[in-house]
């Protein structure tokens, strides 16, 4: 007979806190995710949590794609020297490449389909995430952090972005980045374009490796963002959490409360967004005597927002408007470094050339598509927490400058007679 204390009474937690990183359920589109898969095996995976599984398909990317010559074979089709991309090709190692690599575009849309549902069904559930991981090897916690700052980081090294969330993730990227960067010759390849000696670039770089990085590169700045904009979320959620369950007393009394006989009643009434400066500031408030009964907590409920240009630490709508100017700037990075093989400039420069290109053109096709968002983006931002505080006439000032030291958006004092 199956024992009901043996279960945990919690199905699906839609997040795990680990002293190396944090793993989600997020919802993805699975479009976006089969797109990263299509341009680079394991990729897709990585970015629906299926590590595992990610990593093991990136190295076999990186192995089949350099015994099947599959960059170079690209590199002779797309410039026309079509009997050298034939000869290139060692057709058993591309014969063993293309199911593979279908199955692989296959089954990450799949997946990110089956984790929608199970998304759905946890954020049903609604069961507590534990915020915080201590450990005789590293501290873990939510926070929140501006998605900018993450993609600017792999900007400048792929994995970067992602080492404040996922540290074995973000190793695995950064070092492959490294290993790539070396075998392509790439900072050589720069050296002498920034000199202006084009020809002496293209000699130096080994396309079979320097094609792999558009992709790579790309997709660690998108992934660093979407997974910034994603933890932002769950902070919120989680913190929302935490302040129904203990700071929405019954016996809090409500100003304007019919049947109040205790006189004057004095009342701090503040607006907060949703960050650790708020959990600072109740824990000052209660510090300097003020119970926590006597605190109100409460998380607003949004109107569903447009995704906006540019995402803050406060906002996290913008995704959507960034996955096409992304996924552009990759495909045009590509090809632009393909034909800069041809070209006087060189694959360094024609490279950038279609990252500027490619991104802009995804902006503008978003903007197009969403004309209204620009004149959106001048409404005011609504504050996320009310925090309502009754204390007595001589705690009235301690209370309202520790809500302005902890970042409050708004305080005023309320005393109803």
């Amino acid at each position: 007979m199956d024992r009901p204390e043996l279960y945990s009474k919690v199905r699906r937690y839609i997040a795990y806190i680990s002293p190396y990183g944090i793993t989600q359920l997020q919802f993805k589109n699975p479009y976006v995710i089969a797109w990263w898969s299509l341009a680079f095996p394991g990729l897709g995976h990585i970015m629906i949590g299926k590590y595992l599984r990610g990593y093991f398909l990136f190295c076999w990317e990186i192995t089949i794609n350099y015994y099947a010559h599959i960059n170079l074979a690209l590199l002779y089709s797309f410039t026309g020297q079509f009997q050298m991309a034939k000869d290139i090709l060692n057709i058993q190692w591309v014969l063993l490449y293309i199911p593979t690599y279908l199955f692989i575009v296959w089954d990450s849309y799949r997946s990110t389909v089956a984790l929608n549902q199970q998304y759905i069904l946890g954020a049903r559930e609604n069961a507590q995430v534990k915020s915080f991981n201590i450990s005789l090897f590293d501290i873990n916690f939510l926070d929140k952090r501006i998605p900018w700052h993450s993609a600017m980081w792999s900007v400048f090294m792929p994995g970067l972005g992602q080492a404040s969330n996922w540290l074995p993730y973000a190793f695995f990227i950064t070092i492959w980045s490294i290993f790539i960067i070396i075998q392509s010759e790439l900072l050589p390849a720069i050296h002498y374009t920034l000199l202006g000696q084009f020809n002496s670039a293209k000699a130096i770089i080994d396309p079979q490796w320097f094609l792999n990085l558009p992709s790579i590169y790309f997709y660690s700045i998108y992934d660093a963002y979407a997974k910034t904009v994603s933890l932002n979320k769950l902070f919120d959620w989680e913190q929302a959490k935490y302040l129904k369950n203990n700071y929405q007393s019954k016996e809090f009394l409500m100003p304007f409360c019919k049947g109040d006989e205790r006189g004057k009643t004095m009342y701090i009434v503040s607006t907060f967004d949703h960050s650790t400066y708020l959990e600072l500031a109740i824990t000052a408030i209660q510090m300097n005597g003020v119970p926590k009964e006597n605190i109100l907590g409460v998380s607003m409920e949004k109107r569903d927002e447009e995704s906006k240009l540019f995402d803050t630490i406060h906002s996290s709508d913008g995704l959507s408007l960034f996955d096409l100017p992304i996924i552009l700037a990759t495909l045009f990075c590509l090809f632009g470094s393909i034909y800069g093989f041809v070209l006087t400039w060189g694959p360094i420069l024609w490279g950038i050339i279609g990252i500027i290109l490619g991104f802009t053109a995804g902006l503008i096709i978003r903007l197009i598509i969403r004309k209204d968002v620009a004149g959106r983006q001048k409404k005011q931002r609504s504050p996320e927490v009310v925090l309502i505080i009754e204390c007595e006439e001589h705690q009235l000032e301690v209370v309202k400058d520790l809500l302005w030291q902890n970042h409050a958006l708004g305080v005023r004092k309320l005393i109803l007679n």
